[in-house]
Order: structure tokens, then C-alpha cells, then sequence
């Protein structure tokens, strides 16, 4: 996340002002907000700093940690997984209390805010296998709520080209080295996390505030 710094930023910031999305983004039609006790979801969608930054925000997510998941325990480490050729995804596990939040709604933030679902392989400044659109999801609710979701996007038209994200089961998630966590809280003055993360941070406030911490 530091090679051709400034053509990344800019990339990123002409990303976040393209992407057209419906001024009213649909709530998933199918869910479950009736589970009790601590739950957990990983999902991917380009830099872990970005998308971790993202779901700090929502009410009732508890903790959330930058790792990789994809591929195995051995290549489960920044610079081998920055080669694209490990398998593994930047991804972040958010725990959260289902009865402040629901699977659904936490599906709603990343497809609406964290990131792009129409991106390939790749995440405005970012590209490669690494920064692809994932959901791994960790039993068959999930998959189904996944699932239906997207292609009620799909069919409500809420992107202008097809969804790309990928629905596959949880086999790990392995959490990345210490320096890449709560990056953007630690780093607030990082040139990336200025033109990257923070326009989401804010856009989260401002598109879904009835689901943020703030009040």
C-alpha cells in the first residue's frame, strides 16, 4: 500500500467519486435479527486498513481485526501476501453483537460504503487477488442472507455493472501483523489513510448514520 503512493491516492479518490449508487440503498430482504450472543463476519473489500476503519464506526460491532483469509497459515504474511499469488484476501473479522446489528446491516455498510463490489481483483488504488470483493461466510445463514443479497442488488440495479463479490466458506482468517492494526486510528496523518480511508469514514457517517456510533 506504499508503491506509486500519489497515482494510488489519486486513483482512489477519482474511485470514491465515480461510484454511483442508488440515492436510496435497499435494506437485504432477508436476515436474521433475532440471534443472541457474540457473532462474527469476515469480509473482504480491498486495503484491511480501510474497510477495518469503516466498521469502527457501526454501533454494536465490538472489535474488528485486519488479517487474510483465503489461503493457508504458511503464506499468511503481508509481503508474501502482497504477491497475489497466496490465495488470500485482505480481510477483516468483525465481531458484533446481533442484537445492536444484524449480519444483514453489516452487509449493507460493505456493500454500500466500505468499498466497490463491481471492482475485479482489484480496489481502486489497489489491484491484484489480494484486494478482491469477498464474503466468507461462516455458516448457511450467512451464505443465504450473502447471497439473496446480492442479487437483489443486482436486480434492483443499485450499481451500474454487475457485482463481482465473491460468496466462499471460511476455512481461516489469520490476523495480520500488529503495525496493520487500527491503522488509520494510529496513523491518522498517513497521506493514504488521509485520501483513502477517511472519505469512507466519513461517507459511513453520512449515508447510514442511523447504524453509526456517533450521535
Amino acid at each position: 500500500m506504499t508503491k506509486g503512493l500519489g497515482f494510488r491516492i489519486a486513483a482512489g479518490l477519482l474511485l470514491l467519486a465515480a461510484t454511483t449508487m442508488a440515492a436510496d440503498f435497499p435494506d437485504p430482504a432477508i436476515d436474521n435479527k433475532t440471534l443472541k450472543g457474540e457473532q462474527t463476519a469476515v469480509l473482504a473489500g480491498g486495503c484491511f486498513w480501510c474497510v477495518e476503519a469503516v466498521f469502527q464506526q457501526i454501533a454494536g460491532v465490538e472489535k474488528v481485526v485486519s488479517g487474510y483469509s483465503g489461503g493457508d497459515a504458511a503464506s499468511a504474511h503481508y509481503e508474501i501476501v502482497s504477491t497475489g499469488r497466496t490465495g488470500h484476501a485482505e480481510s477483516v473479522k468483525i465481531t458484533f453483537d446481533p442484537q445492536k446489528i444484524s449480519y444483514g446491516q453489516l452487509l449493507k455498510v460493505f456493500f454500500d460504503v466500505a468499498h466497490d463490489p463491481t471492482q475485479l481483483n482489484r480496489q481502486g488504488p489497489d489491484t491484484g487477488p489480494q484486494y478482491r470483493s469477498a464474503i466468507f461466510y461462516s455458516n448457511a445463514e450467512q451464505k443465504k442472507i450473502a447471497e439473496a443479497y446480492i442479487k437483489q442488488l443486482d436486480q434492483a440495479k443499485a450499481f451500474d455493472a454487475p457485482i463481482v463479490t465473491q460468496v466462499v466458506e471460511l476455512k481461516s482468517f489469520y490476523p495480520a501483523e500488529e503495525h496493520h492494526q487500527n491503522f488509520c486510528n494510529r496513523n491518522p496523518h498517513n497521506p493514504y489513510v488521509m485520501a483513502v480511508a477517511m472519505p469512507k469514514v466519513e461517507k459511513v457517517k453520512q449515508k447510514v448514520p442511523e447504524l453509526t456510533k456517533q450521535k
